[in-house]
């Protein structure tokens, strides 16, 4: 009864706050993307979409530093994406990203 009424709301509101986060971050207005720990692209908003003129589709899956990133930054990308990806933050990093 009471249990099962509980989890059903804070499962509920767990969507609604995935949803607006998943909302927020479609439609910054800053290019927005994620990778798993193996450097793959899992994240891509629409900003970065707007940017590179690549889809989510179309980087969803692939190794961001390795085809998306010019040559001679390719080293710093990676060692500032490692670390980022070990909680090490670095405040206002740019880089190229490759455009269509």
């Amino acid at each position: 009864g009471q249990d099962i009424t509980e989890r059903k709301k804070a499962q509920g509101e767990l969507e609604r706050v995935a949803q607006d986060l998943r909302a927020l971050i479609d439609t910054a207005n800053a290019p927005i993307f994620g990778i798993d720990k193996f450097g793959l692209v899992n994240e891509w908003n629409n900003k970065a979409a707007d940017i590179t003129q690549f889809s989510p589709d179309e980087v969803k899956g692939k190794n961001l530093v390795e085809e998306f990133i010019t040559s001679e930054y390719k080293s710093v990308v990676k060692e500032v994406l490692d670390n980022a990806l070990r909680g090490k933050e670095a405040a206002n990093f740019e880089f190229p990203l490759f455009t269509k």
